[in-house]
């Protein structure tokens, strides 16, 4: 299947079943309730990964089948996690697993390090997306770009499977952000932010491996943390101001970049809005990045990264009370 075929393919399919999930979801109960740190104010549905699979899998199944590995594995671990809310050490052992399958079907380059590498990913990458998804439409929206930026990489590289997981993994989001879209009708729930991270690590993780021992590689390595950049730097404050405040680290609070925006007033859309086109940014200047020499895509990065401290000092982001 050609990646833009993949592409139409996932958002029609995904399109269909969403509302079926919806359905699926208050009659059987796997809904997200209202609560402390909840934005809605009635139960809504979960079981949004489901229908984002389906999409992928439609897009994948006949020409890449081991890539859609790790993704059910994740779409699974999510469903136990959101029906039983699972203990953190069950739920750590389930991605441990997931990490070293996706490792040895996906590795990022040659041997244990390679393995390892993707293992890397997939972990950091499944959690931070959990963790973004904690507003209407942002995680679907974030990764949308990151997958964007992925398919640019891909065409560069002329990779054809990594650029259909992209498109397919960007049709599906496109799909279910109609239904996602504040307010939200369904949310992806864990099975869905554990499937989105996962995709993310296996493109990241096959871009790397793509250009191992080539003289895009240092180039590539400083493309990809441009791409993921919003999850990667919100689940990082969210992690430095817990342990400011003295708080397990992931113990559920309103630290996140987004919680702030809105407690200071910022409508929910508004920041939906910026977070989704900050990563869009971002993700254009990874491509621009992997297109440079090695040190001009090391310094693009690097500049990146020293905007991205400033602005998230300068704005009290790290802080408990809001200040520098």
């Amino acid at each position: 299947m050609s990646p833009l075929i993949g592409l139409v393919t996932a958002f029609l399919v995904t399109c269909a079943l969403t509302p079926v999930a919806i359905r699926v979801a208050h009659r059987t109960g796997m809904v997200d309730r209202p609560g402390a740190l909840k934005v809605q104010s009635t139960p809504v549905a979960y079981l949004g990964g489901v229908a984002v699979f389906a999409g992928v899998f439609g897009a994948l199944a006949t020409t890449t089948p081991r890539l859609l590995i790790p993704l059910a594995l994740a779409l699974l671990l999510g469903l136990f996690d959101d029906r039983l809310d699972l203990a953190p050490r069950i739920r750590v052992l389930g991605e441990a697993v997931i990490a070293l399958i996706g490792g040895a079907l996906v590795p990022a380059g040659s041997g244990a390090i390679g393995v390892a590498i993707t293992a890397v990913l997939i972990l950091g990458l499944l959690n931070a997306v959990n963790l973004l998804d904690g507003l209407d439409g942002l995680a679907s929206g974030v990764c949308s770009a990151s997958a964007i930026g992925f398919a640019f990489i891909s065409e560069d590289l002329r990779l054809e499977d990594p650029k259909l997981l992209a498109l397919s993994l960007l049709g599906a989001l496109i799909g279910f952000l109609i239904f996602n879209r504040p307010p939200a009708q369904i949310y992806l729930g864990d099975a869905g932010a554990y499937l989105v991270g996962v995709a993310l690590a296996i493109l990241a993780a096959l871009s790397l491996s793509s250009g191992e021992g080539t003289s895009t590689s240092v180039a590539i390595w400083a493309a990809l943390p441009l791409i993921v950049a919003v999850p990667i730097l919100d689940t990082l404050v969210a992690i430095v101001r817990r342990l400011r405040a003295g708080n397990p680290i992931f113990s559920g609070d309103r630290s996140h970049i987004y919680d702030q925006l809105c407690d200071r007033g910022i409508p929910a859309k508004r920041v939906l809005v910026i977070m989704v086109l900050a990563q869009l940014v971002l993700a254009l200047l990874g491509v621009l990045a992997s297109r440079l020499s090695n040190t001009a895509s090391v310094s693009v990065m690097l500049l990146s990264a020293g905007i991205l401290i400033a602005i998230t000092v300068r704005a009290g982001f790290l802080t408990t009370d809001g200040g520098p």
